[in-house]
């Protein structure tokens, strides 16, 4: 992945997002004509002879013998030249060369997307490679590599190999970075309380570019801001973050999103919920959890409008949401049912009753609860003791 630009998005990243979209049901055939263009105009250009062969047999893409056979022979000349690079330094120059050698034909593999010979490749060089932050790079080679696979599992690896890195020592500028990447990885595995907190710390630190640009993550720190962080939190942190307002115009309906839960404007709310949930739809590393996260979101937007209330008519919330009687009866059911939501539908008077579970009456239960443990727990130890 040594293919994309100082402060610009790896190449391999933004196939992955094509590849995705290529995949997904809900895109266009019209669309994919082109994404498939669009991606197999990246493989041609890059060799990615192993990328190929696997979308191939997957029937993403239509087998061309001749493409893949002149790729297969463009990689092997390559690879040639990379390992008469390797031969001269290690007869002729000095140990860093011999790395700096190793490491070009270790990013050559992940330019093809050889993901097996890449991870090999890479420790190689990690062994001929003695300073803590040429480590590091290693280490977010390999994670960039691991997120074009959503391999979380290598993700996770790394992610630990490179917090033992730091107890060695390592500048703060990759740390802020790897913080960026556990958020990411916390994200992608539901883990949205985590990841909101990682995203929030990296913010005016932001130089992870090369796995996305600033918008998107912005996107992700707001997205999993609204469902972990309470309404103070939630103010300080994001409503008035400076480095969030300056681009929070820029993403389609996220600031209505943000901002009419915040100021408790649910139709707007609802009207801008339609939009962002196109988005996380699209998104390869949100959909997985889209489900999971349209229903945090209104558990977030629902709780927070019925603690203003002891009670109220089910009417007065429909019109505030802006939708049907029905639909808030149906939603709050379903809610209420799965303990997401402290309250109770009076069906015959249309009133919504809240019962919301009181923090020092169930903290006072708590402790009488333990309480009579330890009791029981002293009076058995006594009688042992009597014996």
């Amino acid at each position: 992945m040594d293919g994309g630009a100082e402060g610009s998005q790896q190449p391999h990243l933004i196939l992955a997002h094509k590849l995705f979209l290529l995949t997904h049901p809900d895109v266009q055939d019209i669309e994919k004509v082109q994404l498939k263009s669009d991606v197999l105009d990246s493989i041609k250009s890059d060799g990615m002879a192993p990328l190929y062969e696997t979308l191939t047999a997957s029937s993403v893409l239509e087998l061309d013998q001749s493409l893949l056979d002149s790729m297969r022979a463009k990689n092997e000349e390559e690879l040639k030249k990379l390992d008469e690079k390797i031969a001269d330094a290690e007869e002729n120059l000095g140990e860093s060369e011999v790395r700096e050698a190793h490491l070009a034909k270790a990013l050559y593999f992940v330019r093809i997307s050889d993901k097996e010979k890449a991870l090999e490749q890479l420790k190689l060089t990690e062994g001929k490679t003695v300073a803590v932050g040429q480590k590091m790079d290693l280490v977010f080679y390999t994670l960039q590599l691991a997120f074009f696979y959503m391999d979380f599992d290598l993700v996770s690896k790394s992610i630990d190999k490179a917090k033992k890195l730091f107890e060695e020592g390592g500048d703060w500028e990759r740390k802020n970075r790897l913080k960026v990447y556990e958020g990411l990885y916390c994200m992608s595995t539901r883990n949205f309380k985590k990841a909101a907190s990682l995203f929030l710390d990296s913010i005016s630190t932001f130089t992870t570019y090369e796995i996305f640009p600033y918008e998107t993550f912005i996107f992700y720190t707001v997205l999993t801001s609204i469902i972990t962080l309470d309404r103070v939190s939630l103010k300080q942190k994001v409503v008035d973050a400076p480095e969030i307002l300056t681009v929070l115009g820029k993403i389609p309906f996220l600031s209505e999103f943000l901002n009419s839960l915040y100021e408790c404007q649910y139709k707007a709310f609802f009207s801008a919920f339609a939009g962002m949930a196109e988005q996380i739809k699209f998104d390869r590393y949100l959909n997985p959890h889209f489900r999971f996260y349209m229903r945090e979101v209104r558990t977030v937007v629902y709780s927070q409008f019925l603690e203003s209330y002891k009670s109220v008519t089910v009417d007065a919330m429909a019109k505030a949401f802006g939708v049907s009687v029905d639909f808030i009866d149906q939603e709050l059911s379903r809610f209420i049912a799965a303990g997401k939501l402290h309250c109770k539908i009076d069906k015959v008077a249309g009133v919504l009753e809240t019962n919301r579970p009181d923090a020092k009456n169930a903290l006072y239960q708590a402790t009488i609860k333990q309480g009579d443990f330890l009791l029981n727990r002293i009076q058995k130890l006594s009688r042992v003791i009597d014996l």
